[in-house]
């Protein structure tokens, strides 16, 4: 509860962009690394998995579509969840679900409780670490954001590297069951990231301070008090039409990014590849896309690019579906690997992207409730865009159509995100004639009104100041004479029947006697 308040609060803290944030960037390194790469990283014991319980590949496959269903389905809940909690402890108790959930599946007697525990379970408990290490990340960095982004996008690349390999070492010395016990085991480490996320915290002011000081914080808490609680899930980001924007044009760019990946190993097996050889393919993309995300970083934090992001966006997706366009056309392996070596820039600059262009749009404040909302409309994307792509080749049989399909889908999205925000930044910034009439009318009035004083006649400069003199002399005379009247006896007068009448009186009232011998 302590962290909660801290946390709704912390957008009024100033972004330190350095020390203790550089902890946090590790700790959504390894998170997003997790994230993105559990879900490839499982299919490499859907073999066993089949000859375990009599399924086909398709069965299995559904594992890997709860775990990204789940990561991008339970946006909103996420959000929730931070606004009330904070970012630690829903990061704390989202690594314990992690890695509750594959050390269940290891006992599992039936694909069913697979889907349950290392579907339904790990998949929150990621979900749960992945969007509040963003908010964190996104609180601790300002100036620096685009590299951080970067940085910590460049998890998912190195992880998928490191996890691939260990699953295999894992499954041929223990079995699947003894893979998913240390792979729980291995997910306990979100909680050690989830501990590096200490809510920012205002410097403390100074001790020695008067008592003003002190009331003016009292002022400030009565204020604070009066102010309302803040939303749990914030829904008028709806509102900015520059997040409406990005979440049609992410929606629809998630149709296509997921697409190759998925199917460029397949494509090269149907040229006449060898496994290992077609394999290949995938560690190419990877290890330049552990490159590419950094490096895209940096150059979005460049003075001049930072303030066009939005656009450098758009740039990424259209290259990436153009590599998609024409990489549909590869007809040998050399073709292929050059593909994946440009697809793994393209995809590389998209990741590091798309984020930081969320954060530019809504702010600190309103990003955790944004980036809920907008998971939740790519999890839709995301259950669609590869089962589609799967039944177009199944009826033309020919993976050129596959490629084609996402590379359209990815441009189309660029296409929407450049053109809707050039024509809304546009119409913001143009300003109508009759409003630039209006300026001009009222800066020449102010022009006239500051002129006026300068036109005054030195004749009425000197009758107002004479009249001012002759006022002045006549208060200095009167005054003098009532000091005159005040000092001279002779200007007092008494008389002596009221003298006598005011001694009486306090005798027949019973009041003290005044003799006159006081009086005198």
């Amino acid at each position: 509860m302590g962290g909660a308040a801290v946390d709704v609060d912390a957008g009024a803290v100033k972004a330190p962009d350095g020390g203790w944030g550089w902890a946090v960037l590790a700790g959504c390194f390894v998170i997003t690394g997790f994230s993105y790469a559990f879900p490839k990283a499982v299919s490499v014991f859907f073999k066993e998995l089949i000859r375990e319980f009599g399924v086909g590949y398709s069965d299995t496959a559904w594992i890997s579509s709860i775990l990204l269903a789940m990561l991008y389905g339970t946006g909103p809940l996420c959000s929730v969840l931070v606004n009330r909690f904070g970012c630690r402890p829903v990061m704390m108790v989202g690594g314990l679900f992690a890695s509750l959930g594959m050390i269940l599946a290891s006992f599992s007697t039936s694909i069913i409780h697979i889907y349950l525990t290392a579907g339904v379970i790990t998949g929150l408990g990621l979900a749960l670490n992945f969007q509040p290490s963003l908010i964190m990340l996104n609180r601790y960095f300002s100036e620096k954001r685009p590299l951080a982004n970067g940085l910590s996008a460049a998890g998912s690349p190195v992880a998928l590297c490191c996890l691939s390999p260990l699953g295999q070492v894992l499954q041929y010395q223990y079995g699947w069951r003894g893979g998913f016990l240390i792979l729980g085991g291995l997910l306990l480490n979100c909680c050690v990231c989830g501990a590096l996320m200490k809510p920012l915290v205002a410097p403390k002011k100074a001790m020695a301070k008067d008592v003003e000081q002190d009331n003016e914080g009292e002022t400030e808490v009565a204020e604070k008090n009066k102010k309302p609680k803040a939303k749990l899930l914030d829904f008028s980001v709806f509102n900015d039409c520059g997040f409406l924007i990005y979440t049609v044009a992410a929606s629809i760019m998630v149709l296509g990014l997921f697409v190759p990946p998925v199917f460029v190993v397949s494509y090269a097996k149907e040229l006449g590849n060898e496994d290992t050889k077609s394999a290949l393919l995938l560690t190419i993309l990877g290890f330049i896309d552990i490159f590419a995300r950094p490096t895209c970083g940096v150059i979005a934090g460049l003075k001049w690019v930072r303030p066009r992001c939005v656009y450098l966006f758009s740039f990424a997706m259209i290259f990436n579906g153009t590599t998609d366009l024409i990489g549909s056309q590869a007809k040998d392996y050399s073709t292929l690997v050059v593909f994946c070596i440009f697809f793994g820039i393209s995809y590389g600059m998209v990741g590091a992207l798309q984020f930081e262009v969320l954060m530019t749009i809504v702010g600190t404040e309103k990003f955790s409730s944004a980036i809920g909302l907008v998971l939740l409309m790519e999890a839709i994307a995301v259950l669609v865009g590869p089962p589609g792509a799967g039944r177009l080749l199944d009826a033309t049989k020919n993976y050129m159509y596959v490629f084609l399909l996402a590379g359209s889908e990815v441009v189309l999205a660029a296409v929407v995100l450049a053109s809707c925000n050039f024509l809304c930044i546009r119409k913001k910034s143009s300003t109508p004639a009759d409003k630039l009439e209006n300026i001009t009318v009222t800066e020449d009035v102010k022009a006239e009104a500051c002129s006026e004083p300068a036109e005054m006649n030195e004749e009425e400069e000197k009758g107002a100041r004479e009249e001012q003199e002759k006022e002045t002399k006549k208060e200095v005379l009167k005054e003098e004479g009532e000091t005159d009247k005040e000092v001279r006896p002779e200007s007092v007068t008494v008389d002596s029947q009221e003298v006598e009448r005011f001694l009486k009186e306090p005798q027949q009232n019973g009041d003290m006697a005044i003799s006159p011998e006081t009086c005198l």
